[in-house]
């Protein structure tokens, strides 16, 4: 019966999207390249919205429609994890990077003096101090408790949950005063549900859109997941080394910061935002 491939198929997608390649491009053609490909790939195939996006580029044509996801206080948090660089184009994040954007704004020469080492090292690179970083707080509608991957979003009762990402994009300063990471990471259950107990509230209105997972896997084909992506557009100061003690030991066994999807650009790919 066809139900029962739901769970395997879509914990498959989920994996693939967030935690499969983690390899950054490294030029303009390649990106174009990439791009061209998914375009070719998703031609005519009904793919939905994509992400990440222009978050101030408001056009989009994709006619895949689907419900908005529950606020996520009424959702049950599922997993967290980061990005090097901020994957979504706004706000205070626009500076082009090698991938994704980095912080437009400036720092102070005390926040900006480099670490005697970098944090949460992997084999792509690690992260210093003036670095940016996307952070996904990940929410599904299944009854689910945090954990690693986007697999801990499915439950056996559930394979096909709503989700929804409350996105925060930060930079890592060298600044013990700084936001501390444990604290935004911070985990309980609240009124009946998992929960990030300190999503910020106070780095502007977050920008909703209809959407995918993202990740650099799907830089040439398109993700199946849709997802309800709400993104705040300040910038939050985190402290570098709360980053590193964090990438250490946590409850989503996450040790580094994963690539980005590349920006995307294809108006038949984006849904109409308002």
């Amino acid at each position: 019966m066809k139900p029962s491939f739901a769970l395997p198929l879509l914990a498959f997608a989920l994996s693939a999207g967030a935690h499969a390649q983690d390899a950054h491009h490294d030029s303009a053609d390649t990106v174009a390249a990439q791009n061209a490909a998914l375009a070719k790939n998703t031609e005519g195939k009904g793919y939905g919205p994509q992400s990440p996006r222009d978050l101030n580029a408001k056009g989009g044509s994709n006619r895949r429609v689907f419900n908005a996801a529950p606020a996520a206080s009424k959702m049950n948090l599922c997993n967290i994890h980061i990005h090097k660089n901020a994957e979504h184009k706004g706000g205070e994040f626009t500076l082009p990077s090698d991938a994704g954007f980095k912080y437009a704004g400036k720092l102070t020469p005390a926040e900006a003096k480099p670490l005697d080492a970098e944090v949460c090292p992997s084999e792509h690179g690690g992260l210093q101090v003036g670095d940016t970083i996307e952070l996904h707080y990940v929410h599904s509608t299944a009854q689910v408790t945090p954990g690693p991957t986007l697999n801990a979003c499915l439950s056996e009762a559930d394979s096909n949950p709503q989700l929804r990402v409350e996105a925060q994009v930060l930079v890592l300063v060298n600044d013990a005063k700084a936001a501390d990471f444990a604290e935004l990471t911070k985990t309980g259950e609240v009124n009946g549900y998992q929960q990030a107990e300190h999503i910020p509230k106070h780095t502007g209105r977050p920008i909703q859109y209809a959407g995918s997972t993202t990740g650099p896997s799907y830089n040439e084909k398109g993700s199946p997941l849709q997802v309800t992506w709400s993104v705040r557009p300040k910038v939050l100061k985190v402290n570098a080394e709360s980053v590193g003690a964090w990438c250490k030991a946590n409850v989503f066994k996450e040790d580094h910061a994963h690539g980005v999807r590349n920006l995307v650009t294809d108006d038949k790919l984006l849904s109409p935002m308002k």
